[in-house]
């Protein structure tokens, strides 16, 4: 591992009422510990699981690809200013790295075939081609067998929200692969029960606070979808009422 710990400062929070300094998972000093090459936050949405994902990515000076004139309307500065309250641990030396967001990943992919346009060597990296000319999920993936060749520190943000189930396991092979390998360190917020079926991965939960390590079966999001497939009418009936 690259980074070792993060550690969550609450004494030092400048409030207590607003997102997610009011969230109980970040209420009281905890050490969170990464064990193995692969790391999975899960929760539902509003746990702060992504939040601690970017906190960490700022706090390694990993820079997050965002278009400033595309930020949401109502934007919460409190969430860009968690990393102030964190601390991390570092194995050794600081460690270059990469934010993935689906939601952002767009933004690189324009600033990148700007770049392209004065220097078209540069697509090679990806391929040989603009990842504008691909599909989303097509694009991403050519983003990420380029990426995690480099030795670093990795961060993913829900990556599964446009891959197909199976191109989900393409990127679950791969991160298997490039974990093993030991010179890349992946943490992940996820929903898939694909992803987080990772072998030897560790899955922290922010459901309940303190933030916790859960099995794959303990997840809320394998027990419904196992569920919802062992028998799907009970579901179906309970929309349909």
């Amino acid at each position: 591992m690259h980074v070792k710990s993060v550690t969550l400062h609450p004494d030092m929070y400048p409030t207590r009422d607003h997102y997610p300094f009011n969230l109980s998972v970040f209420g009281q000093p905890e050490r969170i510990v990464f064990s193995t090459p692969i790391t999975l936050f899960v929760g539902e949405n509003g746990t702060g699981k992504s939040t601690l994902l970017q906190a960490l990515a700022r706090k390694c000076g990993v820079h997050i690809w965002q278009d400033e004139e595309r930020r949401r309307a109502e934007f919460n500065p409190d969430e860009d200013r968690f990393c102030d309250y964190i601390s991390i641990e570092w194995a050794d030396s600081p460690i270059q790295g990469s934010f993935f967001g689906s939601s952002l990943f767009q933004d690189f992919v324009r600033i990148l075939d700007d770049w392209a346009a004065a220097s078209p060597g540069l697509l090679e990296y990806f391929g040989g081609e603009s990842l504008m000319t691909k599909s989303h999920g097509q694009s991403i993936m050519s983003f990420f067998k380029a990426r995690y060749r480099i030795k670093g520190i990795y961060l993913l943000d829900e990556p599964e929200t446009a891959l197909s189930p199976k191109t989900q396991l393409e990127l679950l092979n791969l991160l298997v692969k490039m974990g093993a390998d030991g010179h890349a360190q992946f943490i992940i917020a996820t929903h898939s029960p694909i992803l987080l079926a990772c072998p030897n991965a560790s899955i922290l939960s922010f459901d309940d606070a303190p933030i916790r390590e859960v099995s794959y079966e303990q997840t809320e999001h394998y027990k419904i979808y196992k569920d919802f497939m062992g028998d799907r009418k009970k579901y179906l009936d309970d929309v349909q009422s």
